[in-house]
C-alpha cells in the first residue's frame, strides 16, 4: 500500500518515494497545450501547489517522474523549457518593504537555479524582467512562469486597508513585467485564493485566462468520488461511504463534485475519526471582520444568489461577504442557470458537514461570546432529538440572557429580526443537522425547517407582538411535509426588542 503524501507538496518525492498520487496529468496536458496564461482560483489546502510543481516538472521534460501516468505517453519530452518558480505560500509580509526584499530574494534563487548571473542592485520588477530575457537567452527556449499563492500577500493584510494598498501595489507592478514580456513566455499559471478585480492586481495583466469555473477544468483539484471508490478504496475499509460523503464532499467547481485532499488524508492517518480537519488550519480573519460590519442574515448563507462578476469580485475598497465565503471555501456552488440576459446566475450553498459546523461556531462566537458553548449544543441537540420543548424553551432563554450587553451597545441589533434567527441559526447548523433556511412553500417561506430522524420542526420567528405560531398555521407551512411518516411540530418563537429574549413560545404537534 503506497504512503499518503499528507502536507507534501512536491512531485518528485511523491512518486520517487512512493507516495499516493491521484493522475491530474491528463487535465494538465489539456492545460499547457491550449492555453498560455492561466489563473486558477481554489480555497486552500485543495492541492494547487501540487499542480504547479507538476507542471513544473512537465516543462522541465522530467519524463521519468511521470512513468504509468497518463501523459507519459502523449507529450513531447524532447524539449525542456526554463522555469520560474515563485511562492509566497510561507511567512506573512507586513509592509510593501518586505514584499519586495521577498520578491527579491525568490528571483535570485531563480537566477541560481537556471545558473545565470544575478544583478543584485536591481529592484524586483527590473531583475524580474532580467531574468525573464536571460532566461530565453541561455536555453534558446521561451520561459515558463509558475506562482503560487500570488494573492497571499494581500490577503495576509485584507484588514489593514493602508498596507493592503501598498500589497496591491506592489504586486500589480510585478505581475505587470509578464505582460510586457509576453513575447518570451511558453506558459504562465498563477493560482491563488481570490481573483481580485481587474482595477488591482490584474490590471497590469489583462491578457490572462481565469479556469477557475471552466467546467473542463473542474477536477483540477480535489478528490472526486470515483477517486475514493478506487484509488482510496484499500484505505477506506469498513467506512460508510455516503457518511464520508456527507462530511467531506460537496464542493463543485463546475466539474464532479469533490473532496478537499486535506481531508480524506487526514481522516484515514487518525484511523476514520470524523472531525473539522480542513477548518482546524484556521478561519481568515477577514471574514470576522466582515461579519462585524453589517447585520447578516446567517440563515441566507445557505442560499445565496449571485452571478459570475460578484464571484470573481474580490475587491479591498469593497470586500463582500458572500464573495470572501466563496472564494475561501466556506460557500461552493450549489447549481447555476441562464439569466435573462445570457449571463450566468449562481446559487451558493454550504458545500458539507464539517463546513456548515465549524463556520457556524465561528458566527456563534462572534454573535454571542457562549462561554458554556458546548453545554449550550448539548442541551438543544438532546431538546430536539426527543422532542422535549420545554427544555429546549429554558435553554435558548438562558442562551439569550447570557448574550453580553456589549453586543447591543451602540447599534440597532436589538431591533433586527435576523439576528435572533441568525444566533438560532447558528447554533442548530453548528450541530450537522440537515436544516433548510428560508424552505419555500406554495404558501411562503418557512424561516427555518429542522429535519432530524424521527421528528421534523417548523420554525417562525418574530420580533414584536405578531403571533409567530399564528402565522405557521395560517399559511398551512406543514403541507409540505404532510407525506412524511416523522411527527412534525410547529414551534413559533417570539422576541421583544427591550428585554432582549423570548417573550413568547409556542409550539404545536400535527397527527
Amino acid at each position: 500500500m503506497q504512503k499518503l503524501p499528507i502536507g507534501i507538496q512536491t512531485f518528485s518525492e511523491i512518486r520517487e518515494d512512493n507516495y499516493l498520487y491521484i493522475d491530474k496529468t491528463k487535465i494538465a496536458l489539456e492545460l499547457i497545450t491550449q492555453s498560455k496564461n492561466v489563473f486558477l482560483s481554489r480555497p486552500r489546502r485543495f492541492g494547487k501547489s501540487l499542480f504547479l510543481d507538476t507542471l513544473h516538472n512537465i516543462f522541465a521534460a522530467n519524463k521519468v517522474l511521470f512513468k504509468g501516468l497518463y501523459i507519459y505517453d502523449h507529450y513531447h519530452w524532447e524539449i525542456p523549457y526554463p522555469v520560474i518558480k515563485i511562492s509566497f505560500g510561507s511567512g506573512v509580509l507586513h509592509s510593501g518593504f518586505e514584499l519586495e526584499r521577498h520578491l527579491l530574494y525568490q528571483l535570485k534563487l531563480n537566477f541560481q537555479d537556471l545558473q545565470l548571473e544575478c544583478d543584485t542592485d536591481q529592484g524586483a520588477a527590473i531583475l524580474f524582467q532580467m531574468l525573464i530575457k536571460a532566461a530565453q537567452e541561455k536555453y534558446l527556449q521561451k520561459v515558463v512562469i509558475l506562482i503560487d499563492e500570488y494573492d497571499k500577500p494581500l490577503l495576509d493584510n485584507i484588514t489593514d486597508i493602508e498596507i493592503a494598498r501598498d500589497m496591491q501595489d506592489g504586486l500589480r507592478n510585478f505581475y505587470s513585467v509578464m505582460k510586457d514580456n509576453d513575447q518570451y513566455l511558453r506558459f504562465v499559471f498563477l493560482t491563488g485564493v481570490s481573483k481580485f478585480s481587474k482595477v488591482s492586481i490584474f490590471s497590469g495583466l489583462n491578457n490572462i485566462e481565469d479556469i477557475s469555473l471552466n467546467p473542463r477544468y473542474g477536477n483540477i483539484c480535489g478528490y472526486t468520488q470515483e477517486d475514493i471508490n478506487s484509488s482510496f478504496k484499500e484505505y477506506l475499509p469498513g467506512v460508510d461511504l455516503e457518511k464520508l460523503k456527507t462530511w467531506y464532499n460537496g464542493y463543485n467547481f463546475l466539474g464532479d463534485y469533490v473532496y478537499n485532499p486535506y481531508d480524506i488524508l487526514l481522516f484515514i492517518r487518525n484511523d476514520f475519526l470524523y472531525k473539522n480537519y480542513w477548518i482546524e488550519t484556521g478561519t481568515p480573519n477577514f471574514l470576522i471582520q466582515l461579519l462585524k460590519l453589517g447585520n447578516y442574515f446567517i440563515p441566507q448563507l445557505e442560499n445565496l444568489v449571485t452571478d459570475e462578476r460578484l464571484l470573481n469580485s474580490f475587491d479591498i475598497e469593497n470586500l463582500r461577504l458572500e464573495t470572501v465565503l466563496y472564494q475561501a471555501g466556506y460557500l461552493t456552488i450549489k447549481s447555476h442557470a441562464i439569466n435573462f440576459d445570457d449571463t450566468i446566475r449562481y446559487t451558493l450553498t454550504v458545500p458539507n458537514k464539517e463546513v456548515q459546523m465549524s463556520l457556524n461556531l465561528t458566527i456563534i462566537d462572534y454573535l454571542c461570546k457562549d462561554e458554556a458553548l458546548n453545554q449550550t449544543r448539548e442541551n438543544i441537540y438532546r431538546a430536539l432529538n426527543q422532542a422535549q420543548l420545554e427544555s429546549l424553551e429554558t435553554t435558548l432563554i438562558s442562551l439569550f440572557a447570557s448574550i453580553p450587553y456589549n453586543n447591543y451597545v451602540n447599534n440597532t441589533i436589538a431591533h433586527f429580526e435576523g439576528y435572533y434567527a441568525s444566533v438560532l441559526y447558528a447554533y442548530l447548523s453548528s450541530l450537522g443537522i440537515d436544516i433548510i433556511a428560508e424552505d419555500v412553500t406554495n404558501r411562503g417561506r418557512i424561516d427555518l425547517t429542522l429535519k432530524l430522524e424521527k421528528v421534523i420542526y417548523i420554525l417562525e420567528f418574530k420580533v414584536g407582538s405578531d403571533n409567530a405560531l399564528a402565522q405557521i398555521k395560517q399559511r398551512n407551512y406543514q403541507q409540505k411535509y404532510s407525506g412524511d411518516a416523522r411527527d412534525i411540530y410547529l414551534m413559533g418563537i417570539n422576541f421583544d426588542e427591550d428585554r432582549k429574549n423570548i417573550s413568547q413560545f409556542e409550539w404545536e404537534r400535527m397527527n
